[in-house]
């Protein structure tokens, strides 16, 4: 796994699932994101918190379960063909 990490507020953004950083923001800090890294799922506590390529993000949205798998981390907010590049939606029956 890549020693590279990045806030997942931030990674958020860039990969185009939040609009506004500000929004990922305080979906974090309202404890809805949990983070799965090597088998271990824990809730996201602080917008700050480091994500690295191989975790999951497990979050509820529109009454729709989403496990987001993190691919790569962003340098910008691009297009959404290059965002779409930083993820894969996960099935939930892998593992």
């Amino acid at each position: 796994m890549s020693d590279e990490a990045q806030r997942c507020d931030i990674w958020l953004f860039r990969a185009r699932l939040f609009k506004p950083r500000a929004l990922a923001t305080a979906f974090i800090e309202s404890g809805k994101m949990r983070i799965n890294r090597t088998g271990r799922v824990e809730r996201l506590k602080k917008p700050s918190g480091l994500v690295r390529p191989g975790d999951r993000l497990i979050y509820t949205r529109d009454q729709r379960l989403m496990t987001i798998e993190i691919l790569a981390l962003g340098d910008r907010r691009g297009p959404a063909s290059e965002a779409q590049t930083l993820y894969r939606l996960a099935d939930e029956t892998e593992d």
